[in-house]
């Protein structure tokens, strides 16, 4: 006699969150997988140059740490973040006009992780969250992921417009604003003194949080460095201040740190506890065995003049590459140019096209927070020489122009 199983039936698994779902991936990320192409001359990455790293400099580091005190670097740590890379940061962060000591910092995973921390404790679902019109576009990640309502403060080529930042405070009562005032993603434009101090006096007189996220303003090419909105007053207790080693160490590293009030700083630590414990030791350790024994400060001086040749290649090309009637920003540091063809185009229907013409750029339209720019591009120069820039430029004419 022969004994029948019964048929198995498999009940479907649950679902994942509906935030999950509803908030979409990169398309930075996405158009880098389609472009990977080694005859594609690409401008739609937001990485720095990998020829210019301190690769020796930043290898030694390592050396020395886990050769002297390897237990340590390869051990756990505290969530805070090392002692050591914590008072480097604050010193840094003070001699560039902030009083800041160790016990203010938090070392964080990149300050994308930073990022998502304030999202965590700061943001219920429903709350709103002030951003620049375009925006960061990680940053609109996550703080659609912590369910906040995302509303566009309109800007122009300075950045912000303190008026309209004010109405919109009074009329939705947000949570924080969220902004990158220095060689801004995905603009390069960079808030004028005046406008922060506007900024800072609306923060205050309407009690709102600052998020001033600066993970490019060490690469300056000309001008005066202005000051952080964390320094004007009004803002010093209700700014956090995110920085990031990625632009001018080494963004594999993943290193960033939170600068911010002590009680938000606690709530952050908890939620930095609950993600990852702590950013890795001995990457930690690392950086800041990398601060104490080599010049930062003359390793950026020179990448920034690397950088602002090419900078200076991709607005020498722009004219002849563009439709006739476009405009653009002209950076004075960061790695970006923010360009706006006339209307009628749509840069996003337009990149399969040129794509086909080996070279690539970002569309404007996912930086938007509201009624998006579809005439708008972004393009990244740090990556290419200037010849390459100056032939990435004629293949993108023949694409748009020809």
């Amino acid at each position: 006699m022969t004994v029948t199983e019964p048929a198995r039936t498999a009940a479907p698994l649950p679902p994942t969150a509906a935030r999950a779902a509803a908030v979409g991936g990169s398309p930075v990320r996405d158009i880098l997988a389609v472009t990977a192409r080694p005859e594609v001359i690409n401008f739609a990455g937001g990485l720095p140059a990998p020829g210019l790293f301190d690769a020796q400099g930043i290898a030694a580091a390592f050396r020395a740490v886990l050769e002297e005190t390897p237990e340590r670097a390869l051990q756990y740590s505290t969530t805070e973040g090392e002692p050591a890379l914590r008072a480097a940061v604050a010193a840094r962060t003070a001699a560039r006009g902030l009083a800041t000591d160790a016990d203010d910092v938090l070392i964080t995973t990149g300050s994308q992780q930073a990022l998502s921390l304030l999202a965590t404790v700061l943001i219920e679902p429903g709350d709103t969250v002030l951003v620049e019109n375009p925006c960061y576009l990680a940053a609109l990640q996550a703080f659609a992921f912590a369910g906040a309502r995302v509303v566009p403060v309109p800007c122009d080529e300075a950045g912000i417009d303190p008026a309209a930042l004010d109405e919109l405070v009074a009329l939705h009562r947000p949570k924080l604003l969220y902004t990158v005032p220095t060689f801004q993603n995905p603009t390069g434009r960079t808030l004028p003194a005046a406008r922060r101090a506007a900024v800072a006096e609306v923060a205050e007189r309407r009690g709102v949080w600052i998020v001033e996220d600066d993970p490019y303003g060490e690469l300056r090419f000309e001008g005066e460095r202005v000051p952080w909105i964390a320094t004007y007053p009004g803002a010093e207790d209700r700014t956090v201040l995110l920085g990031s080693f990625s632009k001018v160490m080494a963004p594999g590293l993943r290193l960033g740190w939170l600068r911010g009030p002590e009680a938000l700083l606690r709530a952050c630590v908890v939620a930095k506890q609950a993600a990852d414990l702590h950013t890795p030791t001995v990457n930690q350790l690392a950086a800041a065995r990398y601060l104490a024994d080599a010049d930062l400060d003359a390793h950026v001086a020179r990448v920034a003049g690397v950088y602002r040749e090419r900078r200076d290649a991709m607005l020498l090309g722009l004219a002849e590459a563009l439709p006739e009637g476009s405009g653009w920003v002209r950076p004075e540091g960061g790695m970006f140019v923010w360009a706006k063809l006339p209307e009628g185009y749509d840069t996003g229907e337009l990149l399969r096209g040129v794509v086909a013409h080996d070279v690539a750029y970002v569309p404007g339209a996912p930086f938007f927070a509201g009624e998006p720019d579809v005439s708008t591009l972004r393009l990244c120069f740090v990556t290419q020489s200037p010849d390459e820039i100056a032939e990435g430029l004629r293949r993108l004419r023949g694409a748009l122009v020809a």
